[in-house]
């Protein structure tokens, strides 16, 4: 199985941001994510992670989640990609893409 999370997470209340940034908050999230050696990409609007089953991409999420302790209110959206039987859909997606257009996309 495959499963494609994307999500974006951040806190919303005061003492966990630095004015209107929230980019020292989603650093810890990222450095976790990474630090798991699962497969990601970081995009400007949220985050995707290739796992390998539904359990796996929602321990991301609250794993996520516990990187913001102490952050009165978080605002997170998720979406999730099922797919039986097929992994490396993260490159492979994109791969399939360019193969159609005949060249590589700027990511």
């Amino acid at each position: 199985m495959s499963v494609l999370l994307e999500f974006a997470m951040f806190p919303i209340s005061d003492e966990c941001r630095e004015g209107s940034s929230v980019s020292h908050q989603v650093a810890k999230i990222i450095d976790m994510i990474d630090q798991s050696g699962l497969p990601y990409q970081l995009t400007p609007m949220g985050t995707i992670v290739e796992c390998e089953s539904i359990k796996e991409a929602l321990n991301v999420v609250e794993r996520s989640y516990e990187q913001l302790a102490g952050c009165e209110r978080v605002y997170s959206t998720i979406k999730l990609d099922i797919r039986e039987g097929k992994l490396g859909r993260l490159k492979g997606k994109i791969d399939s893409v360019e193969s159609k257009i005949g060249r590589k996309i700027n990511q």
